[in-house]
């Protein structure tokens, strides 16, 4: 890797004198805010927030308390009213001027968050880029109620997903009641609009009636909505709360079970840092 050196450049912007492969003029940093209150950011997002000349953020998606990270002479941008091409000139004017742009994301970046396409055009441009992982709101959820979402014996995977037949089509063999064949613990973005086809495709797919279902309103916000019923009172729980937007569903047996003991902390368990009692061993392998 060749080493950078920051400097001024002739228009009065930053440049980064990139060695032989000459000067990389401008830098966008995607920055992960997670679920929405500003203290779960992590270190290296408030510091791509602190050091950027433009901060690009949704009001419609993203807290407004993580700006108190901005400089007070960075540019702010609110980008929820703006479709792609209304933010891609800021893009352009960090080429132009050699500055660097915080573009914040709610949550993780790597989720549902039209990244891709964002970097790819800052490629086109000869942008340098940069993706710092935020708290995905799943995760928020598991942590408010106090749940692990994969327990020994009872789930062991997670799926990440969202109802299909929204604005964005779903590929083939991705629906959700494909997924809930699994009968795993499965996170539902982007589909409370939807509850009585998220609650049908679900019950398709197998998961039984009693199963147990989070459904959290933005999650970590000050008006946060967290409520638990049974999976076939979801959509009568969506609805009478009024949730359509904003609203993560957690489904699954791990949010009730408990009992189970995994074999990592077991004192039967070896690893490079630990040798397993040997009486404890026999019990754990069942001899």
């Amino acid at each position: 890797m060749t080493e950078r050196s920051e400097g001024i450049d002739e228009h009065g912007g930053r440049a980064h004198e990139a060695g032989e492969g000459g000067p990389v003029r401008g830098r966008v940093v995607f920055v992960g805010a997670g679920p929405g209150a500003a203290d779960l950011l992590t270190f290296r997002a408030a510091k791509a927030i602190a050091e950027a000349d433009v901060v690009i953020w949704a009001a419609s998606l993203v807290h407004e308390d993580v700006l108190q990270h901005a400089r007070p002479d960075a540019e702010i941008v609110d980008s929820a009213r703006l479709p792609m091409e209304g933010v891609l000139p800021y893009y352009e004017r960090a080429v132009a001027e050699g500055l660097t742009v915080a573009r914040i994301h709610s949550g993780d970046p790597a989720l549902w968050g039209a990244l891709q396409e964002q970097l790819d055009r800052c490629r086109d441009l000869g942008l340098d880029t940069e993706v710092v992982p935020g708290v995905s709101s799943f995760s928020a959820v598991a942590a408010a109620v106090e749940r692990e979402l994969t327990i020994p014996e009872v789930a062991q995977s997670v799926i990440l997903t969202r109802l299909g037949g929204g604005k964005t089509p779903m590929p083939p063999g991705e629906e959700v009641r494909e997924f809930a064949r699994h009968g795993t613990t499965m996170a539902l973005f982007l589909s409370a609009a939807r509850s009585r086809q998220l609650q049908e495709e679900l019950l398709e797919g197998g998961y039984p009636p009693d199963t147990p279902c989070v459904v959290a309103y933005q999650c970590t916000w000050p008006d946060e909505l967290i409520v638990r019923c049974r999976l076939d009172a979801l959509e009568e729980t969506v609805k009478e709360h009024k949730l359509w937007k904003h609203t993560l569903v957690l489904v699954g047996a791990a949010l009730e079970a408990g009992g189970t003991r995994s074999h990592l902390y077991h004192p039967g368990h070896f690893h490079g840092h630990r040798r397993a009692d040997r009486a404890a061993r026999r019990a754990l392998r069942g001899g």
